[in-house]
């Protein structure tokens, strides 16, 4: 009996290996030219490519800083206090989006006539509104609307309310950083509803008539029965959302609230170092999105049931 082998260039193998090595020749050569390209137009623009920069004075005030700077401090100070600001909104977003998405999405299944309803209306507007649209409205129409810092409101002598933001005793958060906080908390909560509302409808009806069968109350039986059921389904398309919402940050430039874009385009403004600042840009934002998705991912192994 003859052992008969196949030709190489009929080996499927050998072709999977083939495309991918073109491919990656493909893509190293398309990277070669637009760096050639890049260092072409810099050098007829009289400008060096390199991150020195970062070690020369701002010379800009930013009006946030939860660390200290002031405009004598370097361009890497500044991008640092921006990054801190953006981290701040992004964690803070997350945390009250899932808040507000839980509960919507729950009372978008309520028995409750009214409440299903106000659930109902408060995704269809903030789901089909443009987001910037949005924090232009908690903005200029809610935070610019409050009183002056002369007539500021105090709740229990704890708390100052004025156009200046919310004043505790130990710290101040700018009306800037409150319509950005608003508006993507609101704007991602309506889409993270509707998310909680899929995962919920996932699970069988049997386990609702187990656990009703067993006497427990309707919230026992959402904690304890049909929501950790449901998380299977709803944490995928959750992790989507935190990204969304770290990568909407950017927009705070809209309001004015000093981010990591927004020190970061006003230091290409005065140094011209457009490239070098969008590729932090770049890697700050990749950096964020990969650490979320690796919790989520961590998360999601935790909450998948596990067969035996």
């Amino acid at each position: 009996m003859h052992n008969f082998k196949s030709p190489l260039w009929r080996d499927r193998r050998y072709w999977q290996i083939i495309v991918q090595l073109i491919a990656a020749f493909l893509v190293a050569f398309v990277v070669a030219i637009l760096w050639i390209n890049l260092n072409r137009n810099l050098q007829q623009l009289g400008i060096k490519f390199g991150f020195d920069f970062l070690k020369q004075q701002a010379s800009f005030d930013i009006s946030e800083t939860p660390i200290s700077y002031n405009p004598s401090d370097t361009y890497s100070r500044a991008l640092w206090v921006g990054l801190i600001n953006s981290l701040r909104v992004a964690i803070a977003g997350i945390i009250f989006t899932t808040i507000v998405g839980i509960f919507a999405g729950i009372s978008r299944l309520s028995d409750n006539w009214l409440l299903r309803n106000i659930a109902g209306v408060y995704v269809e507007i903030f789901r089909n509104t443009p987001l910037l649209l949005q924090l232009l409205f908690w903005y200029f129409a809610v935070f610019l609307s409050l009183p002056k810092i002369e007539n500021q409101i105090s709740v229990l002598n704890l708390v100052s309310i004025s156009q200046s933001g919310v004043q505790f005793p130990w710290f101040r958060l700018s009306s800037e950083f409150f319509a950005l906080l608003m508006g993507l908390t609101f704007y991602t909560g309506a889409f993270v509803a509707e998310i909680v509302r899929g995962g919920i409808q996932s699970v069988p009806k049997g386990q609702w008539e187990a656990a009703r069968s067993l006497g427990l109350k309707p919230g026992l039986v959402m904690r304890l029965v049909i929501f950790p059921q449901a998380l299977r389904v709803i944490v995928p398309p959750l992790t989507s959302q935190y990204l969304n919402l770290t990568k909407n940050s950017s927009l705070a430039i809209a309001v004015g609230y000093p981010d990591v874009y927004f020190v970061a385009s006003t230091t290409f403004n005065q140094t011209g170092r457009a490239v070098e600042a969008m590729l932090l840009i770049m890697l700050t934002y990749l950096t964020l999105s990969l650490t979320i998705s690796l919790g989520m991912n961590f998360f999601n192994r935790m909450v998948t049931i596990k067969e035996r």
